[in-house]
Order: C-alpha cells, then sequence, then structure tokens
C-alpha cells in the first residue's frame, strides 16, 4: 500500500506540480509553473520570474529574483500587491515603457526599459523584446501593438519564447529555432486553442507549455490543444503543468 501511495504521489507531481528540466550545454534551466501567466527559472545561479502574480506565496520556495520580466500593464502581469511583497530590492527589472510609467510605488532603481524590438542582455543571457497584441489592430483593443512586450531569451544553447498577451501575430509564426514555448490561449483576452495551436504548428517549437489559460468562461481546454499540435505534429512536446493550483 505505501509503495502504491509513493507511486500515485510521484505520477501526481509529475503531471500537476513538475519542476521542469531544460538541459543546455551549460547547465540545466529549471521552469517552475507558479500560477496563471507567472513563471519563474532558474540557471548557474539566477532566479527568474515572469509577470510576479497571485502573491508571494507562490514563490516561497524560491530565492529572490535576480531578474523580472515583465509583459504588460494589467493587473495579471504588472501586480503592484504581489511586488511589494517579494524582497525585489536587488531585482533587475525589464519591463516595456508602459510598464515602468506604473512602478512608482516599487522601492528599486534598476528598471531597465525595453520596448518592442529591441534587445539587452543579463549576465549573460540574451533578452529581445518581441510585439505582442491583439487583431486586428486597432486603438481600442485590450492590447495594442508596442504597449506591452513578448520575450525570446537566448540561455546558453536554449532559446525561450514567452508570448504575453497576444493572438497568433506574424511575428510569432515567423519564430525559428525556438526550444521552449509558452503560450497563452484565454478568449476574449488572447487566443483560442484553434489560433494557439495553429500559431505553433507554423513556427515549431520543441516544446510547449500552454499557460495563462483562464478566460471568460473558464479555463481553456488544453487538453485539445495539445491533440490539435500532436495530430499534426506529434514531435512537438505539449506540457500540460497546473498553473492553478488550488487555494
Amino acid at each position: 500500500m505505501k509503495n502504491l501511495f509513493l507511486f500515485v504521489f510521484a505520477l501526481f507531481s509529475t503531471n500537476l506540480f513538475a519542476q521542469d528540466i531544460i538541459p543546455t550545454n551549460k547547465g540545466d534551466i529549471k521552469i517552475h509553473p507558479i500560477v496563471h501567466g507567472t513563471l519563474a527559472m532558474e540557471y548557474e545561479g539566477l532566479t527568474i520570474y515572469v509577470d510576479p502574480y497571485g502573491g508571494a506565496d507562490g514563490f516561497q520556495n524560491l530565492n529572490d529574483a535576480d531578474l523580472i520580466l515583465i509583459t504588460d500593464i494589467h493587473g495579471d502581469h504588472l501586480n503592484q500587491e504581489t511586488l511589494q511583497a517579494l524582497n525585489t530590492s536587488n531585482s533587475h527589472f525589464i519591463v516595456p515603457e508602459a510598464v515602468a510609467k506604473k512602478m512608482e510605488e516599487i522601492e528599486n532603481s534598476a528598471i531597465e526599459i525595453l520596448n518592442n524590438n529591441k534587445s539587452t542582455s543579463f549576465k549573460g543571457i540574451e533578452i529581445s523584446a518581441l510585439p505582442m497584441y491583439n487583431l486586428p489592430e486597432s486603438e481600442d483593443s485590450r492590447h495594442t501593438k508596442g504597449r506591452g512586450n513578448g520575450y525570446l531569451l537566448k540561455i546558453a544553447d536554449k532559446l525561450i519564447y514567452i508570448s504575453g498577451d497576444t493572438e497568433d501575430i506574424p511575428e510569432m509564426r515567423a519564430l525559428q529555432n525556438v526550444d521552449v514555448a509558452f503560450i497563452c490561449m484565454n478568449l476574449p483576452y488572447t487566443m483560442s486553442i484553434e489560433q494557439a495551436s495553429d500559431a505553433v504548428l507554423e513556427f515549431k517549437p520543441t516544446i510547449v507549455y500552454p499557460f495563462h489559460f483562464r478566460g471568460q468562461g473558464g479555463l481553456a481546454d488544453v487538453e485539445q490543444f495539445k491533440s490539435l499540435v500532436n495530430e499534426k505534429n506529434s514531435g512537438i512536446e505539449v506540457r500540460l503543468r497546473n498553473w492553478y493550483p488550488a487555494k
């Protein structure tokens, strides 16, 4: 009975709460799903947070962030309450200009503005900002072109794409040689699972994580997303993780 319990626990943990390992030619990247569109990565002593949200509890087993990337001004990306609950005094922020203008209450002078189609680096990690926006483009859309960032991170020999809140825009479809992609899919804010799968099938990341999939109608059907991708390309590894842990 004890062995059966351990097996079930291990299986449950692997499928839902995995700390995923991405090997590189210079050391492993550890991926930590946190909640919704929030994740953390660890690499060679560095800790990276993306869009810290949901309170400090989700980060309690992690080191304070060396680098924090924020994609957009909305509260599930730029979350003042979570940032104030975390120790960010020694963190380096990389954010679009629209986000920087809303960070007056964050005690940190290390805020680097990076707008669309610009690049920078942080301790050996190459970081590029990509557009993220809704289609058709309009001034009153939820996500206007140029306001927020998707990010490409080159860590050792691996290229990691973080979509931000976007539809299946040409800039995403044109990506090449992506090793790991985090892809949003929640209506009516970003993409449907059909749009997301079609875009993924075009740029062909090696590994894809559906995340940010809570919308007005509840959680998107990520199992169906996985089926849509793998029916046409079984070589793309779709990793389903628990982005909405019970509180």
